[in-house]
């Protein structure tokens, strides 16, 4: 939502919709009207760590912001990878799966990694090993985007 450094492993949906609630202006019965919620239900979203998947769509179509899109974004960096004995197999779905995360890194994940790296708060082969990005990957983003570490 904002421009501030944003943490994908853990956040507070609550605040996130609060300020982008904030950011867009939008006075307190204007969002009870559209939630059809009291003044104390919209607090109450707004103090959750998490929201129901409908209430939160809801939050998505009003501020105009995929907030799925955090979710999916924490999953693309934390998920546990595929184990290579599962995959030998050579199955089909094993397959499709690895076609899938080929092109799967958004900007927003792309400029996350490349900040942590450039601020030092994480090397290249931390990276590679926490987030599971290959290393060739990594060095693509770098050269695109030009940063120094």
């Amino acid at each position: 939502m904002g421009k501030n450094k944003f943490n994908f492993k853990t956040f507070h949906l609550g605040n996130l919709v609060q300020q982008g609630v904030l950011e867009k202006g939008l006075e307190m019965s204007h969002v009870c009207s559209f939630f059809s919620s009291t003044q104390d239900e919209i607090i109450s979203m707004y103090e959750a760590e998490t929201l129901d998947s409908e209430v939160l769509l809801k939050w998505s179509l009003l501020l105009q912001y995929d907030f799925f899109r955090i979710y999916s974004e924490h999953l693309i960096l934390y998920a546990p990878k595929a184990s290579a004995d599962k995959n030998k197999g050579g199955n089909l779905k094993s397959v499709q799966a690895s076609q899938f995360r080929k092109n799967i890194y958004t900007k927003g994940i792309i400029d996350f990694v490349l900040e942590i790296m450039e601020t030092g708060e994480k090397e290249a082969v931390e990276i590679i090993k926490e987030y599971g990005i290959p290393k060739s990957t990594l060095n693509k983003w770098k050269d695109k985007y030009k940063v120094s570490t």
